[in-house]
């Protein structure tokens, strides 16, 4: 019975992780044909294709690193794997955390109604600072990743040599640097990005809901369009903050080895850390008229070449 969870599991894992692989190197492609076409992107199609571009890297990375530590155990945690996996994987997670992040902050900015000087100065000025912004969430991402390999190179390879001939065991010094480095870096890291995502989705909620009361009052009918595409906008933050707030806590959690590769719920806990970047990519195709009228026209596409071919 075990075995047949595990399996099943494992299967629904790895199905996510597709699903995820397609949706976001669709948005991927789709941005891109339009930056060859046009020569240019608007600010939030900038954040859009590298914040879909480091989650498609991300899931292969995931992918193929989650099957290679579970089937070869050993051979992953003392050898060059660790490393190799590790070093992408940590720079993907952070870089993904700050683009989005950004791009709440850029949807905050142009959508809230706020009549601050601050925030009308930042405004008019965030869309010229994208492009800076995403190179300064790379190269953190850089630092970020340079600390955590050193972590898992020194640390692991070096003191633990060193550790082990003291009579401590191999697990219990993970164990150690897993909760006294590894689980504060991880805090430092994650917990700056999603202060920002924070402050600035709740921001936008707060005043997209007030907007959409007020909206609903004056309107005669609840089914009128613009009330409508609020709501929707509503709905899509709210699922953004939760799918955010689930990784954020699921990577931190993870950051201390609770759940080792050994444990009958360490499949269902990889399905919940790649819930947010297999998910949320669906629901920014289906709220972006972009997106959703090329997915329109791929499908229409693809019913005629199936009708075409069955008759």
């Amino acid at each position: 019975m075990r075995l047949a969870l595990t399996v099943f599991f494992m299967v629904l894992f790895i199905l996510l992780c597709l699903l995820g692989i397609l949706a976001n190197g669709f948005i991927v492609l789709v941005l891109s044909r339009e930056w060859l076409r046009y020569g240019r992107l608007l600010p939030s199609d900038m954040i859009l294709v590298s914040l879909g571009a480091s989650r498609f890297c991300l899931q292969w990375v995931g992918l193929v690193g989650n099957f290679y530590h579970f089937f070869h155990l050993v051979e992953y945690s003392k050898g060059l794997a660790r490393q190799f996996v590790g070093l992408h994987w940590d720079f993907l997670n952070t870089a993904t955390f700050w683009f989005g992040t950004w791009l709440s902050v850029l949807f905050c900015m142009k959508i809230a109604n706020f009549t601050h000087p601050t925030f009308l100065w930042l405004r008019w000025r965030l869309s010229g600072w994208v492009p800076r912004l995403l190179l300064g969430s790379v190269l953190i991402s850089f630092i970020a990743t340079l600390l955590f390999f050193w972590g898992n190179h020194a640390v692991y390879q070096g003191f633990l040599t060193r550790k082990t001939s003291q009579n401590v065991t191999y697990k219990n010094w993970i164990r150690r640097l897993e909760i006294h480095y590894f689980l504060p870096l991880k805090l430092i890291t994650l917990s700056i990005p999603c202060s920002i995502f924070l402050v600035s989705i709740v921001l936008l909620i707060n005043s997209l809901r007030k907007h959409t009361k007020k909206m609903q009052h004056n309107s005669p009918s609840l089914q009128d369009p613009s009330t409508q595409a609020h709501t929707r906008a509503l709905k899509s933050l709210i699922s953004f903050l939760i799918l955010y707030a689930l990784s954020f806590v699921s990577l931190i959690i993870d950051a201390t080895g609770f759940i080792s590769s050994q444990s009958e719920w360490y499949w269902p806990w990889q399905i919940i850390i790649y819930l947010c970047i297999s998910v949320h990519p669906f629901v920014l195709i289906f709220s972006n008229l972009k997106l959703r009228g090329m997915l329109r026209q791929l499908l229409l596409l693809a019913r005629g070449f199936w009708v075409t071919k069955v008759v």
